[in-house]
């Protein structure tokens, strides 16, 4: 039996290594290919056409939501697995309407990920059962009308203001990204400044909770 072929785009090297490694004890899957980053991943998804793609939620220059969204539209028939730390209802739902078929919690062992990849190559869908009840009871009560209007939001933003938005939202001062980016702090400002305006932000807090929305960071809503 052919394996199914395996695409990695996780931005921590042990990560991909310990995933690997997994992947290796088993004769029915391959890793083909691993990235770090979305411009990558995406790059290997179209060189290598996987079976499968397990993607981070957030990585360096942009959202595993909005990646995975990009893979599907040239990969119809791709399957992807979004593996993250956030387990709040709108990344799930987001993730799932952007077309992955799998979402899996990053602290769960490697025999959940393997049963999640086993689940998701065999055409079945997969949530992880670390994830919270009452996040499962909710995931079909998302608005996919919320979804889209924060999906096209974010894709208003270019590659950079998408890695821009996401340093900000983990709290780097505009000192720190431009020391980072190596560019001025005038350009950050800027930056800051479009992206502010085109998502039609007014608050350091909104922002915040944008970027949250979008799986960039992760922070508890009020009332929940």
């Amino acid at each position: 039996m052919t394996p199914k072929r395996i695409l990695i785009v996780d931005d921590h090297p042990l990560y991909r290594d310990g995933l690997k490694a997994r992947l290796a004890q088993c004769e029915e899957f391959e890793a083909v290919g691993e990235a770090g980053t979305f411009a990558k991943g995406l790059l290997l998804a179209k060189k290598l056409k996987p079976d499968l793609a397990m993607v981070d939620i957030s990585l360096p220059d942009g959202s595993g939501i909005e990646l995975t969204r990009e893979m599907m539209a040239i990969l119809p028939r791709l399957g992807v697995i979004i593996v993250s730390m956030h387990s709040k209802v709108d990344f799930i739902a987001a993730a799932f309407q952007a077309g992955a078929s799998g979402y899996v919690a990053k602290e769960s062992g490697a025999d959940c990920i393997m049963q999640a990849i086993e689940s998701v190559t065999s055409g079945r869908q997969f949530l992880d059962s670390l994830l919270s009840p009452k996040v499962v009871s909710r995931l079909n009560a998302v608005s996919e009308r919320k979804a889209k209007c924060i999906d096209e939001s974010y894709g208003k933003l270019s590659l950079r203001e998408q890695q821009i938005m996401r340093l900000l939202a983990e709290g780097l001062s505009i000192k720190e990204i431009a020391s980072k980016l190596y560019v001025t702090r005038k350009t950050v400002g800027n930056y800051r400044y479009s992206i502010m305006n085109k998502l039609g932000i007014k608050s350091p807090l909104a922002f915040v909770r944008h970027a949250a929305r979008l799986g960039l960071v992760d922070i508890e809503a009020e009332g929940e």
